[in-house]
């Protein structure tokens, strides 16, 4: 055997290994987002346990609080005390039904937005029970709303609230907190109002408002009606029990986020798990939580100093993550009131909504809650290019079609180039084909007259690199916005394409449903392969076949494979990622011939 035929062989290998190496690697990482609501109903568990709330937050180095102990309050920087809830000691119930139980059980404030439903319990007064009104778990529109926040109580809890840590010695509202309220009913005009009275001097007032959309506002006031200086800070706090399932594979951050002195900070999960806390001080900025397409974020004061936390505990064997602030410290006097206004945003990563509050409330870098990456620059403009199409053609799939054509036109001069030196050296291949006849045994002799050729004739061997080169950072960035905005969610285009950023439906194992079962039942994804992706194979093969062959025979038959491998590595991808690249090959191929066609007659 040739040493050649070797290489080929060995190429060949290579290739399939890498094929079945990557779709075991995509096969590793956890599926796609399972909704909050998903979840809860489709577990099941003997015996639920409440879930412990988080730490309040810890007074930073110069506070100095009380040392006497707390009544009614954890003390700053130890565990609350975890207050028994309605429906917790059922056993055979499933977890929605509890959550459902909890809900009904207990008196509440009722939310009430154009785009937020939920409640909020008068008893400690958390953000607890919230679902999204455009957003569903299926592509049904008759499918249940996506379930967000969860109360204490039921499997992956997840709430935030807000409150005082109070010096030792001084009653602050707790879990157990029996609030009143002025409003049953929250909405963008009418606000509600929550009071307590400690019973030792201290009149705690708490008014909540929401916009139209995601962002709450929340107004702490203490009123000093004793005859003793009180210390207290304002805090506010997000707790999620149990790591949620993330999509991983490296290009997405999901977890603990922040923007601290204008710069921003990602913690994964698992970093801290192993750092236990992490730690900044601050003068504006936010924190919070972040999945795929949701984000719950605390915004202090933007012009007050803040301490910031990301926490990890295990409570019953179960992870607790916690993001929280600390604000600054008020002494408030006799007959003296303190005031402290933060907001928290539970919603939607729409990027027209996080930057629209970012321009208006000054929050820095709120954008950057979406994940598009270290090519910001290009994959933002290239977001916003796709939602411009589409508000005039009212289909992403038609505005990706438009973008690639846009895309073809701003780089035609670097292409035009590009085909041209290629269609020169697919008209030197007779002269090339003669020189390695004659010099292919002595492969120096044959690279110095091959050099020789190209000088004369004014060739690149390398010119056919540069479309794809240009082709890599806009295909990435378009792999960005199709994974990672919700705007793509659900986003169909025609015939079988029902979502863009999920893969094609149809599968060649049953003939793209012409016979009656499901391939996914006895083949694995990597056999899957839809119609778009094999259209997408096809249009390369094409193009390949317009391009010069490498003059070298191995690379030539390496080059063979590439159509059949990306055919199989994209089955899996977003479908408006495989239309994007079939059409984006389609163009190149007809500009490709038109030019082509110039050359040869010349």
């Amino acid at each position: 055997m040739s040493e050649d035929h070797k290489n080929l062989i060995l190429a060949a290998i290579l290739t399939v290994a890498i094929l079945f190496g990557w779709q075991s690697y995509v096969d590793s990482q956890p599926k796609p987002e399972l909704q909050p609501q998903a979840q809860i109903q489709g577990q099941t568990q003997g015996q639920t346990q409440p879930t412990a709330q988080g730490s309040v937050p810890t007074a930073g180095q110069n506070a100095t609080p009380p040392v006497a102990s707390v009544t009614n309050a954890p003390a700053p920087g130890q565990s609350a005390i975890v207050p028994s809830v309605p429906g917790s000691a059922l056993s055979t119930t499933s977890i929605g039904q509890i959550k459902e139980t909890l809900l009904e059980n207990r008196p509440h404030i009722k939310i009430d937005a154009p785009r937020l439903r939920g409640s909020i319990p008068l008893t400690g007064a958390h953000f607890d029970d919230i679902s999204f009104v455009d957003y569903h778990e299926e592509l049904d529109p008759t499918s249940p709303e996506i379930s967000f926040l969860q109360p204490r109580g039921v499997q992956n809890s997840y709430f935030a609230q807000f409150g005082w840590s109070g010096g030792q010695g001084v009653s602050v509202p707790n879990d157990t907190t029996k609030w009143t309220t002025d409003n049953k009913t929250l909405t963008p005009e009418r606000p509600v109002t929550l009071t307590w009275n400690n019973g030792q001097g201290l009149e705690f007032t708490r008014t909540i408002l929401i916009d139209k959309n995601y962002m709450f506002a929340v107004t702490q006031s203490v009123k000093n009606t004793g005859k003793a200086n009180v210390t207290l800070y304002p805090y506010g706090l997000i707790s999620r029990q149990n790591t949620p399932e993330t999509n991983g594979l490296y290009i997405l951050h999901e977890g603990p986020i922040g923007v601290f002195n204008g710069q921003l900070k990602e913690i994964a999960y698992d970093d801290l798990q192993e750092s236990k806390s992490v730690s900044e001080t601050t003068t504006g900025g936010w924190l919070g939580i972040t999945d795929k397409y949701w984000l719950t974020a605390l915004i202090p004061d933007q012009k007050a100093k803040v301490k910031t936390n990301f926490i990890h505990r295990l409570s019953n064997n179960k992870d607790k993550y916690q993001a929280d602030f600390l604000g600054s410290r008020f002494d408030i006097a006799p007959g003296a009131t303190a005031n402290s206004t933060s907001h928290i945003f539970i919603g939607a990563k729409e990027l027209s909504q996080l930057q629209g509050y970012e321009e208006k409330m000054n929050i820095p870098l709120f954008d950057r809650a979406i994940d598009f990456g270290w090519l910001y620059f290009l994959t933002e403009p290239i977001f916003k290019a796709l939602i411009y199409l589409n508000n005039h053609v009212h289909n992403y799939g038609l505005a990706i079609l438009l973008l690639t054509v846009g895309i073809k036109l701003v780089f035609f001069p670097l292409a035009n180039k590009s085909y041209r030196a290629m269609a020169k050296m697919k008209k030197l291949q007779p002269k090339m084909l003669k020189l390695r006849e004659q010099f292919g045994e002595d492969k120096q002799r044959l690279n110095q007259e091959m050099m020789a050729l190209y000088k004369k004739e004014k060739a690149n061997p390398a010119s056919g690199c540069l479309p794809v080169i240009v082709q890599i950072p806009v295909f990435f960035a378009l792999y960005k916005v199709l994974f990672v905005t919700i705007e793509m969610r659900h986003a169909p285009f025609f015939g079988w394409i029902h979502d863009l950023s999920a893969s094609d439906p149809t599968s060649i194992l049953n003939l793209f449903g012409l016979f009656p079962w499901v391939p996914t039942t006895f083949a694995p994804d990597i056999l899957n392969i839809g119609v778009w992706p094999l259209f997408m194979g096809i249009t390369m093969f094409l193009q390949q076949k317009l391009n010069p062959q490498p003059p070298d025979p191995i690379q030539a038959k390496i080059f063979m494979f590439l159509p059949i491998m990306f055919t199989f590595m994209l089955a899996s991808f977003p479908a408006g990622l495989v239309v994007y690249w079939a059409w984006n090959n389609l163009l190149s191929i007809a500009q490709q011939w038109v030019i082509m066609k110039k050359v040869n007659k010349t």
